[in-house]
């Protein structure tokens, strides 16, 4: 909801004009969220009612072995979120780090993932750069489409007009280079991560650690 209620507040409440508004709802409806309780969210935010001020606000933050730690939270009271969010930092073996101490290590892109059963390398190679893609990944059994932002809408448009549901379609925040860690290190950056994905207010978190699979199932 609170989601719905930013993405009207800052690109309106027109989903044909707000890309940004069109996910929230595709997402809200796919997770069964009633129509009304849709509408009441996006006319909050329109102004069109009354409702809680929900505000964005980015932290960053280094997590165990110095991975770089980006969340995006929305909320309607900035003192708690971030009293919050530097607890569960102090709590698994990290720290807050002041604004622009970690951006600077990711993009901002476009990223799409899309099954390689859908179609072959050379086909969706064509499709995607012919709408403006700047690469196309092959990651075992899928391929990445990476975009920019701007273009973000139509090589996803290009990709699902070529009868391919994407497995995910989102814009986020792509890490330059990443951390390797192992072991306990590896552990506590999972553990982390589950506490801060787990917050109420965070929508997403971006960090840049490589952790392998045998990892991760320990973790």
């Amino acid at each position: 909801i609170k989601e719905i209620t930013v993405a009207a507040r800052t690109g309106g409440g027109d989903m044909a004009a707000n890309a940004r508004l069109r996910k929230a709802v595709s997402d809200a409806k796919a997770a069964n969220m009633p129509n009304d309780t849709i509408d009441r969210a996006i006319k909050r935010g329109t102004g069109e009612l009354e409702g809680v001020n929900y505000e964005e606000i980015t932290y960053e933050g280094y997590g165990p072995g110095g991975v770089a730690v980006m969340i995006d939270s929305v909320t309607d009271n900035r003192n708690r979120t971030v009293a919050e969010v530097r607890h569960i930092f102090g709590k698994n073996g990290g720290n807050m780090g002041a604004s622009g101490s970690v951006s600077y290590l990711f993009d901002k892109k476009g990223y799409i993932v899309v099954d390689k059963a859908a179609k072959s390398e050379d086909e969706l190679f064509e499709i995607v750069i012919e709408a403006g893609a700047d690469d196309l990944r092959d990651d075992e059994d899928n391929f990445e489409v990476i975009t920019s932002p701007e273009n973000f809408d139509a090589v996803l448009s290009a990709v699902k007009g070529a009868g391919i549901e994407p497995q995910v379609a989102e814009v986020e925040m792509i890490a330059q280079t990443y951390v390797k860690l192992e072991g306990n290190e590896a552990r506590q950056m999972l553990k982390l991560m589950e506490a801060l994905e787990d917050h109420d207010d965070v929508q997403k978190v971006s960090a840049n650690f490589d952790i392998s699979e045998a990892d991760i199932e320990q973790g």
